[in-house]
């Protein structure tokens, strides 16, 4: 296995724990919750090709339901992230971009990057409490639990994109 695969495995597992052993318990306004576990999926890097991407967001996905019990929601909500994140990406990124590009901070701005995890986590959301809901009845607390865990989402994972890049960066200043 290629060291990127052993990287993205001990990521999904530091999220999934992360999301199930905190953020699980954590409901801003008595009913939205944060899905951090997106954030996996909005690292990847343009050179990923689409199935690989669509098994890792299945499989992250999948994981999140089977430990939390929502019946297949995450699952659906990951890979629908999956497949429609490169083209989200697109709208985002740099026009001179290399052939394999990484949405970073760093390589994107702060602005298009906070945009770009906006659009991701929104997407991501809006698909997870609309098949939690699956009804039209609560909508204005369903809205609300999509755009409470959307926004907090996204300030997680640019906190985290931050403290992740400012690693790398002393390491290889270090060397």
């Amino acid at each position: 296995m290629k060291r990127d695969t052993y990287i993205r495995l001990g990521r999904m597992v530091l999220l999934l724990a992360v999301q199930l052993l905190v953020l699980n318990h954590l409901h801003l306004f008595g009913y939205a919750t944060p899905l951090i576990i997106g954030y996996m999926i909005i690292c990847f890097e343009t050179s990923v090709s689409r199935m690989s991407l669509l098994w890792w967001g299945f499989g992250i996905g999948l994981l999140y339901d089977v430990f939390s019990n929502t019946m297949g929601m995450a699952a659906a909500s990951c890979t629908l992230l999956a497949m429609v994140k490169p083209s989200i990406l697109k709208l985002f990124m740099p026009r001179d971009m290399v052939e394999s590009f990484k949405p970073t901070i760093q390589n994107m701005g702060l602005t298009r990057y906070i945009w770009y995890s906006l659009s991701c986590m929104g997407l991501l959301h809006f698909t997870f409490y609309f098949l939690e809901a699956f009804s039209l009845s609560d909508l204005l607390l369903t809205i609300g639990a999509m755009i409470g865990g959307t926004v907090l989402a996204t300030l997680i994972s640019v906190c985290v994109e931050y403290i992740v890049r400012n690693r790398i960066e002393e390491r290889e200043v270090g060397k």
